[in-house]
């Protein structure tokens, strides 16, 4: 690997740079470039029905300006937008937006497919940066100004015979691979043909169609140019960050943050090469922050199914707030650290949400909380402890939490599988409620004085019947010391804890126990719509799984 032919790329002398100390307040406007397909970012370009049904999913999602593509590059593109327009499928408080190149007959061939179009923006670009003069267009500055220029002025003669609304927007195509002066300069040609006001904006977009430096130098472009572009009250700063360096999130944050406006980009980053910036990713960053987003991304699993589907491109399961592994924790700290969160969000007055690991509270995505916690081989105590609780009610006490969690961790080493909360209720089943022997209760009466409760029970051992009897503080007490007295073990009571498993007219109480037996702590569980009969039978539980 020879990085001694690369070079790195030059800093931006900029005085006083004042990006690093603001903070974001706002949403930026937003535009949607997913539709700008064209054979050019998927491998099998989108069907005009699937691009309708994306379309849709754009406009649910509360996108305002959404580019619909290239028509004059291609005659599904055309017809596409002709479909939005003879069935009337745009809304009225939406601009669609159409990119053409500043050529002649691409301009010409758009204005027919905007024929109908309530609300228009015609994007054109050409190519700017210095690598694209010198080697595929072979021309001066004056001369790549000039294509701009004579754009302008054909698309300003043609929107005189516009019916609808019509806005402008200009590209210096690779703009981070253009001198800055010599990009405001063209720009500002282009200014001087649409001449725009305060009431009636241009929108300049600043692409960063290969992703060339750190975030931070994007940063200094952007509020140079916002500095030093004239009439900055009559045009709208926009950012196209492409991910080449994997940093367009960052860097369009910090674009924001150096004056732009405005941001183009795609849902979960397609496009081109890496792809766009990823609106999915910047608009869920905007929301944790307490900011509006201006966009609903409330159910994003219905987004991520069009989006795959339409597109056949896939949602990664690492993907930041979408994909199915982001609201799991497998480490057993993080699973613990997530179940105590919750209980104490669940406990708070507060509105505002804090939970260990989760930024977000998955629900506000249509996610459910019996997909955060998933049990494997690193799992912990305290995730197999909250698929318990969380999905089948069982709140095991936390001196209960090794030995549960013991038994499941043998399981997941010997088969490598992560375990579903079906199968780890199954085994909590097992190994605890449906314990049969050998001791199993008859029956049992209870009298109490003012001193003292008195238990009499029946027992079967084996095959054996055994009438047990005996004092103490309450009935649990009680029947521990009337089982001490047949059983040769040295046993000592440990651990106890109940709680109501339903509620209403038939509500079943569980009861844990723990006792000690040669220094190892062994729990046993009951259930009963009597708390007494559920806490003999965790006792029985225990006395059975030591045997």
């Amino acid at each position: 690997m020879d990085y001694t032919k690369y070079k790195q790329y030059p800093p931006v002398k900029l005085d006083n740079r004042e990006w690093p100390s603001k903070k974001l307040d706002r949403a930026p406007l937003w535009c949607s470039v997913d539709l700008r397909d064209g054979n050019q970012s998927l491998p099998i370009p989108m069907s005009i029905n699937e691009k309708v049904e994306f379309f849709n999913l754009l406009v649910e999602m509360g996108f305002k300006e959404i580019e619909v593509g290239f028509p004059s590059a291609s005659e599904t593109e055309f017809n596409f937008l002709r479909k939005l327009v003879d069935d009337n499928l745009i809304p009225d408080d939406v601009h669609i937006q159409i990119l053409t190149q500043s050529r002649d007959h691409l301009i010409k061939r758009s204005f027919e497919a905007l024929e109908g179009v309530k609300n228009a923006i015609v994007h054109f670009y050409n190519s700017t940066s210095t690598l694209q003069r010198k080697v595929v267009f072979k021309k001066s500055k004056d001369e790549i100004k000039e294509i701009a220029v004579s754009g302008a002025k054909l698309i300003k003669e043609m929107s005189k015979n516009f019916s609808g609304n019509i806005r402008y927007e200009y590209s210096p195509e690779s703009f981070t691979g253009t001198e800055l002066d010599y990009a405001k300069d063209i720009c500002e040609a282009v200014m001087d043909v649409i001449k725009p006001t305060p009431t009636n904006k241009l929108i300049l977009n600043l692409p960063g169609t290969v992703e060339m430096s750190t975030a931070n130098v994007h940063a200094d472009q952007i509020e140079w140019f916002c500095k030093n572009i004239k009439d900055r009250d009559s045009v709208i700063i926009s950012l196209h960050a492409h991910n080449d360096r994997g940093t367009a999130t960052a860097a369009t944050e910090l674009g924001l943050l150096a004056g732009a406006d405005r941001v183009e980009g795609t849902l979960f980053g397609n496009g081109e090469r890496t792809g766009n910036v990823d609106i999915i990713n910047l608009g869920m960053n905007f929301y944790t922050q307490g900011i509006d987003p201006k966009l609903d991304f409330s159910n994003i699993d219905k987004i991520v199914e069009i989006y795959s589907r339409c597109t056949r491109m896939t949602v990664g399961p690492r993907h930041p707030w979408a994909g199915n592994l982001v609201y799991t924790a497998f480490s057993g700290s993080h699973q613990d650290a997530i179940k105590k969160g919750l209980e104490a969000h669940n406990n708070s007055d507060s509105h505002i949400w804090e939970v260990p690991y989760l930024p977000i509270d998955p629900s506000d995505l249509n996610r459910v909380y019996e997909e955060i916690i998933r049990i494997n081989s690193q799992s912990g105590k305290g995730g197999v402890a909250f698929v318990l609780e969380n999905s089948y009610g069982y709140k095991l006490p936390k001196s209960m939490h090794p030995e549960f969690s013991q038994i499941i961790q043998k399981i997941t080493d010997k088969t490598g599988n992560e375990l579903s909360p079906e199968y780890i209720f199954s085994t909590f089943n097992s190994e605890y409620l449906e314990v049969d022997g050998p001791y199993r209760l008859l029956d049992y009466t209870i009298n109490t004085s003012s001193l003292e409760t008195k238990i009499s029970a029946k027992l079967e051992y084996k095959t054996d019947k055994i009438d047990i009897s005996s004092f103490g503080n309450g009935p649990i007490d009680a029947f521990f010391n009337a089982v001490k007295k047949v059983i040769s073990s040295d046993i000592k009571f440990h651990d106890y804890s109940e709680h109501s498993l339903t509620e209403g007219a038939d509500s079943k109480a569980v009861a844990y126990i723990g006792m000690e037996v040669k220094g190892q702590i062994i729990f046993g569980v009951g259930i009963d719509s009597s708390i007494n009969t559920a806490s003999i039978k965790a006792l029985l539980c225990a006395l059975n799984r030591v045997e």
